[in-house]
């Protein structure tokens, strides 16, 4: 098979699969790392690198789903709070192997609409790798990534963009 149909077959394999359809299996820690490496290949202005990610994986994984049950539970109005989606919240971090949080880092050497493009683009790459391993992911990013900058120690420069969940199909 040549290099554009292998390309064109994992570009089109590519899709978001939610942490409800992952295994119990652990993703292996070189495919991890491969999956990460791979979002240092994506095209970025200046080379500012600008994406940051965090992985949680364990008990910093238990503490993520947990802060952000809290998040929820503080910043919904109380006629609007929904136990379930409570509830969910936990346990989507729980099912899923490892989360990712992306962040953008702002050089202001380049305007930040390229910082974040480039980012996605990093994402995109690790959306690729993960397909190819049979690992599961999805971008998530709901309102509640706009108060977790304190708990994931980003700087005044830095935003948080979304999580990415990970786990084997």
């Amino acid at each position: 098979m040549d290099k554009a149909t292998v390309l064109k077959d994992i570009i089109e394999q590519r899709k978001s699969t939610f942490p409800r359809d992952y295994t119990a299996e652990e993703i292996d820690n070189q495919i991890l790392h491969e999956i990460l490496k791979s979002a240092e290949f994506a095209p970025n202005h200046k080379r500012t690198k600008p994406w940051r990610f965090k992985v949680f994986k364990g008990e910093e994984k238990r503490a993520l789903g947990e802060k952000m049950a809290e998040i929820y539970k503080a910043t919904v109005a109380p006629q609007s709070f929904l136990e379930k989606k409570y509830v969910s919240i936990t346990e989507k971090a729980a099912k899923a192997d490892a989360v990712i949080s992306i962040s953008v880092n702002f050089s202001g050497l380049v305007p930040e609409w390229e910082e974040i493009a480039a980012t996605a683009m990093a994402v995109q790459n690790m959306y690729l790798t993960a397909s190819v391993h049979d690992v599961g992911c999805y971008w998530s990013s709901p309102g509640l990534i706009n108060h977790l900058g304190e708990f994931l120690g980003l700087d005044e420069n830095q935003k948080c963009y979304g999580l990415f969940f990970l786990g084997k199909i």
